[in-house]
């Protein structure tokens, strides 16, 4: 029987792999808010032209729009790769009190990888971090978008 944790994190990577029919990065997110999903994301950086459609914006207005509140209190955010700074800045601001990311990004990550937004004593409000929960499947995804990617030539 899977936890809580992990059925929340595959409905994360359903919303990643939605991003895949615009061609775009396959991450995905939900907000979750008593045990039910009210806000969901992907990528959606090319299909609107726009980048900041990060699926964890996406899904932070949609779960705002849905609590009628720009404070997301009690509510935790998933999400299939670690947010970049843009996206730790919105969860800051949030006040998303529990992220649970699946893969790390050693290049862009601001939860632990390369800043640490989200924990930042300097900022007003500081988020607990889980990572790597299936995070051999939220990074295998990735990876074969981006084997895909160069195969065709095209630039990440």
């Amino acid at each position: 029987m899977k936890s809580v944790d992990e059925r929340m994190m595959v409905q994360a990577l359903a919303e990643a792999a939605a991003a895949l029919e615009t061609d775009d990065v396959p991450v995905g997110a939900v907000v979750v808010h008593d045990g039910r999903i009210i806000g969901r994301g992907c990528n959606q950086r090319e299909l609107l032209k726009d980048p900041t459609a990060h699926a964890e914006m996406i899904a932070l207005t949609a779960a705002a729009e849905a609590l009628r509140s720009w404070r997301l209190l009690d509510c935790t955010l998933y999400v299939t790769l670690e947010p970049c700074v843009m996206c730790a800045g919105a969860i800051v601001n949030a006040r998303i009190p529990r992220l649970v990311f699946g893969a790390d990004d050693p290049k862009a990550g601001a939860c632990g990888s390369v800043y640490n937004v989200v924990e930042d004593g300097r900022l007003n409000h500081r988020v607990a971090v889980e990572r790597g929960l299936l995070g051999d499947e939220c990074a295998q995804l990735l990876r074969d978008f981006f084997a895909r990617q160069r195969a065709q030539g095209k630039k990440g």
